[in-house]
């Protein structure tokens, strides 16, 4: 294999993978030490989960202000957002690859979303709402641009 042709970190990959059931082992293991039991959960419960997650992974994999977190781990600068994870071979690579994908990152933000909210639930519902209203935030904002922008192309048109 050539330098630019290095193989997968998989030893990396499974610590990671190892790391994120031990996690939620740990977890309900501690909610039912705790008597922690879930509550009944309908589907906005679900919308708000995936809205809030979608906005975490979000700034997370790509916000300048998140760039701290990502910097040990990509090419280049990471306050640009868009880098890329270094291709190194090793664990360093494996965790850039997962900081750098919003989906990637997303099912670790759901699971500790998730967790927050059996073992803390006013810290986890404040933290879900929060994040999920951003998450509102961000497409009603994204919404507006495009309408105003397509509005200023019909009036510039005709």
């Amino acid at each position: 294999m050539t330098a630019m042709e290095t193989r997968p970190p998989y030893a990396a990959y499974a610590a990671i993978v190892t790391t994120f059931s031990g996690g939620l082992a740990a977890a309900a293991t501690l909610a039912h030490v705790l008597g922690r039991e879930p509550r009944e959960r309908n589907a906005l419960d679900l919308v708000v989960l995936g809205a809030a997650t979608f906005k975490a992974a979000r700034t997370i994999a790509r916000d300048e202000v998140t760039s701290f977190l990502r910097e040990p781990f990509v090419e280049g600068d990471a306050h640009a957002g868009g880098e890329e994870p270094l291709p190194s071979g090793d664990f360093r690579q494996a965790i850039g690859e997962l900081v750098t994908c919003s989906r990637c990152v997303g099912t670790w933000v759901a699971a500790g979303l998730g967790s927050l909210q059996i073992l803390a639930p006013r810290a986890g519902q404040l933290l879900t709402w929060t994040l999920a209203a951003g998450a509102v935030n961000d497409w009603l904002q994204a919404g507006f641009a495009g309408l105003t922008a397509k509005a200023n192309e019909l009036e510039r048109r005709g």
